[in-house]
């Protein structure tokens, strides 16, 4: 399974209450990819611990292929070379899509250790006790599928969203919600419209509050960012966030207060690097955080 299968280019698509959301559009986005973790592949999909000491990403091919994650520690006011996390499995099992959820306790994250072929991406929890992480666990049916599941992310309150191709969906990838009912059973259900149409959306960063998502969809011929704000009960489009338009992006991650985005584009000079935008103007938020 590859990510750059999954790609789509569009036009600012703005609508009813949506337009007041994005009247002051944020400026383009700049390169944020420290220089201890830059490399000539490609970096993705960063998350923080809670305490800004941790940050985990998808480490990639040039060609964004041979996917793995990838740890790097804030130590003496630099992030540290990136090395391999005790929970990831060894080349050549690809893994993907690192994402600690709000409350610190474990880590979300994709893998294909299960699968001889190393094809089908399923939804892995690793726990954090203290500095350690423990034994991954397999997430069981029906968050995971007999097709691909994508960057697992969690509100504040332990929903978990995911994109996935699997049967029955409204295009190519939806984005699903799952969440644990009073006996600790996973229940799953399409996000649905707008969120999920017949389009390929494959990838949803979700805000802690549940109340601003990020969407990467594929509409046509490149994958691109799409904001999501639920101001009441309904999700509402409020149009895609500025980036390149010949390159493809990937792997979002919405600061604590939902004012700024980090994600991941190719840049011709270094290959794919992670990025940064306001996605509200003149935002005093200090993130990402600071080492």
């Amino acid at each position: 399974m590859n990510k750059v299968h999954f790609i789509p280019v569009v036009a600012l698509v703005l609508a009813g209450a949506a337009c007041s959301a994005m009247r002051d559009p944020p400026e383009m986005p700049v390169r944020w990819t420290p220089d201890s973790i830059s490399s000539p592949g490609y970096e993705a999909t960063p998350t923080f611990s809670p305490d800004g000491r941790s940050m985990l990403f998808l480490s990639a091919s040039k060609s964004f292929t041979d996917w793995r994650i990838m740890e790097a520690r804030c130590m003496d006011g630099q992030w540290s070379a990136p090395y391999s996390p005790e929970f990831a499995a060894s080349p050549p099992v690809i893994e993907a899509d690192p994402g600690i959820a709000p409350d610190g306790e474990g880590l979300y994250f994709l893998s294909a250790r299960h699968d001889p072929k190393g094809e089908d991406f399923d939804i892995y929890f690793a726990r954090r006790v203290g500095d350690e992480w423990g034994d991954p666990v397999r997430l069981p049916a029906p968050v995971n599928s007999p097709e691909a599941e994508l960057l697992p992310r969690v509100d504040g309150e332990g929903t978990l969203y995911f994109g996935s191709s699997r049967a029955g969906g409204y295009g190519d990838g939806d984005i699903y919600i799952a969440r644990r009912d009073g006996r600790g059973r996973w229940q799953v259900a399409n996000a649905g419209p707008p969120i999920s149409t017949a389009a390929n959306e494959y990838e949803a960063e979700i805000s802690r509050d549940g109340r601003t998502m990020v969407v990467v969809a594929d509409r046509g011929s490149r994958s691109h960012l799409y904001l999501f704000r639920r101001p009441k009960e309904a999700w509402i489009e409020a149009g895609r966030i500025p980036s390149r338009d010949d390159v493809f992006q990937v792997g979002p991650l919405l600061s604590p207060r939902s004012e700024k985005l980090l994600f991941a584009q190719a840049e011709p000079d270094r290959s794919g690097e992670i990025f940064l935008i306001d996605l509200v103007p003149d935002s005093h938020e200090a993130w990402p955080p600071q080492c």
